[in-house]
């Protein structure tokens, strides 16, 4: 199986260079600016499951260039979404690959299904505490880390199966899922709070349960987020719901979300594609999430970056 990996910041640089390292056929899709520290640099991870450093990366930034590939690990920022479709259409119609998004939140699943077909996009997420240094290495700081996928067509079994033979060769974990959108969506209910509170806050995961009020905070803005998976048709039980509200209280005093981090570094957040992108599903549902609504027009201010 030959894979392109697009977008090679932490996640994807981290899974890419996991797959490379097993001995697989992977190149990357990037930005002139980071295809050229690649090629400079090369792909070094530092990591709890194990360093490992790569040369001669290889790695496309333009899509009509890109032959041969069977599947398309997407592992951009939702923010990055609109500017990445023509690319992956074009990338599609080339090679006829599949594609499998690991971007936070569930919008993305209906924009590239309509962009590309249904059968071509896979359910996907990522699991990863990770972030690049000044030379574009990968910091790998949480224990573990996995890719769960699923089938969302049934043109995508052979795929899939395919994928699966990939875990007992990488250093990470490729896990199968049989219903990868009830996955999704707790993945997103999750980050949802979490990205919330630490970047409202403006402290690590590890104050989330300090005071009560804080933890309060986030533990309702899964509440509301529940409330909206069961409109789209996701059951979530009453003790599934208690288990993602208290693995707030068990985080590490220093660890904290993605955006969070990139609220540190002045970078542009997700909140559009996160925060966002529940309020647009509560107006479809005609259901109220004050929480999240307050956190997002908290947030909203440092969508693109440290405001001036």
């Amino acid at each position: 199986m030959n894979i392109l990996v697009q977008g090679a910041g932490a996640l994807g640089a981290y899974f890419g260079g996991r797959l490379l390292e097993a001995g697989l056929s992977v190149s990357f899709f990037v930005r002139e600016k980071r295809a050229a520290q690649l090629i400079q640099e090369g792909l070094r991870i530092n990591s709890p499951e194990g360093n490992v450093e790569i040369k001669n990366v290889t790695v496309y930034t333009s899509p009509e260039k890109v032959k041969n590939i069977d599947l398309v690990i997407l592992a951009v920022k939702g923010y990055h979404l609109d500017q990445t479709i023509p690319q992956v259409q074009t990338i599609v119609q080339q090679t006829g690959a599949f594609v499998l998004p690991l971007l936070n939140g569930v919008e993305h699943l209906g924009r590239l299904q309509q962009a590309i077909g249904k059968e071509k996009v896979l359910g996907g997420f990522a699991s990863i505490i990770a972030t690049l240094n000044e030379k574009g290495h990968v910091n790998h700081t949480s224990a573990s880390s996995a890719v769960k996928f699923g089938v969302l067509h049934n043109e995508q079994t052979e795929i899939c199966e395919q994928l699966e033979e990939i875990h007992s060769l990488v250093k990470t974990n490729f896990l199968r899922e049989e219903n990868i959108l009830k996955h999704m969506w707790k993945k997103y209910i999750f980050i949802t709070a979490l990205s919330g509170i630490t970047s409202a806050m403006q402290l690590p995961a590890g104050y989330i349960a300090s005071t009560k009020a804080s933890f309060n905070v986030a533990k309702n803005v899964v509440l509301e987020m529940s409330t909206l998976a069961k409109k789209e048709g996701i059951e979530l039980t009453e003790q599934e719901v208690e288990i993602m509200a208290d693995r707030l209280k068990g985080f590490q005093k220093e660890a904290t979300s993605s955006m969070h981090q990139d609220m540190r570094k002045g970078l542009p957040l997700e909140v559009e594609h996160l925060q966002g992108g529940a309020l647009r599903l509560a107006a479809k549902h005609d259901v109220t999430v004050p929480v999240i609504e307050t956190l997002y027009g908290i947030l909203k201010p440092y969508e693109n970056g440290k405001p001036d």
